[in-house]
């Protein structure tokens, strides 16, 4: 089994080749360039480094929101050509449990954060103890107070893991106190090795049926809706 694991859906750019389950390869960057310019280089280059030509891959996994619209179709759209070409199966993990698998050894509940502006947020609650994934609160796009909420019902130490965690630390400590746990700056990038592993207890997908989760309609959709209300 050679797999190619592409995750898009952010500023985080990573790429990450594995063979019978080893991590062969592994390209990850957190910078503001053009996502649609460089994936592609990207694959080739890692791929050419490996040793490993695309008719040996076996399996496509992809990152399939939520996150960046742009970033998670470029992506998406990606993963959906290789396995479409090359006939092999595809696998869709959600970016907020690829994120928060950085987080599976934590004695607690992990909480990913992407910022959604306005201080909205998408986000999820997850616990990785025991053999499975438990998600213990629903992906969402949701205000951070309303969220905070949730949580504070929550009688668990609770993990904060992302680039994006950053802009609502202080609110969050304000909420939960001694609770909120963060995780340390190497862990707040997603993996995709780690987005692998997620996929293993996801199923494959038909590759003209599968599609994005972006867990709310882009602003251009969401006025369109509005004004045919009118």
């Amino acid at each position: 089994m050679t797999v190619l694991a592409i995750d898009t859906s952010t500023n985080v750019m990573g790429i990450s080749l594995l063979k019978d389950e080893s991590v062969i390869g592994e390209t990850i960057t957190f910078i503001n360039k053009n996502h649609s310019v460089r994936l592609m280089p990207a694959i080739d280059a890692l791929m050419k480094e490996c040793n490993i030509k695309p008719k040996e891959l076996t399996k496509i996994v992809v990152a399939k929101g939520p996150g960046s619209y742009t970033g998670v179709r470029i992506g998406v759209t990606v993963a959906k050509t290789l396995a479409f070409s090359l006939n092999i199966p595809i696998v869709g993990v959600s970016s907020l449990k690829a994120l928060a698998s950085n987080g599976r050894y934590f004695e607690g509940l992990v909480c990913p954060i992407f910022d959604a502006r306005r201080n909205l947020l998408f986000t999820g609650l997850y616990d990785f103890r025991g053999n499975e994934t438990s998600s213990i609160l629903n992906e969402c796009n949701i205000d951070r107070s309303v969220w905070m909420e949730k949580l504070k019902s929550l009688n668990e130490p609770i993990l904060f893991v992302g680039n994006d965690v950053a802009i609502h630390k202080d609110y969050i400590i304000e909420q939960l106190n001694e609770r909120a746990i963060f995780a340390t700056n190497n862990l707040n990038n997603q993996r995709p090795s780690e987005l692998f592993n997620c996929s293993l207890e996801e199923k494959e997908e038909s590759v003209h049926e599968f599609a994005p989760e972006y867990l709310r309609l882009s602003e251009a959709e969401a006025n369109w809706l509005a004004d045919q209300e009118k």
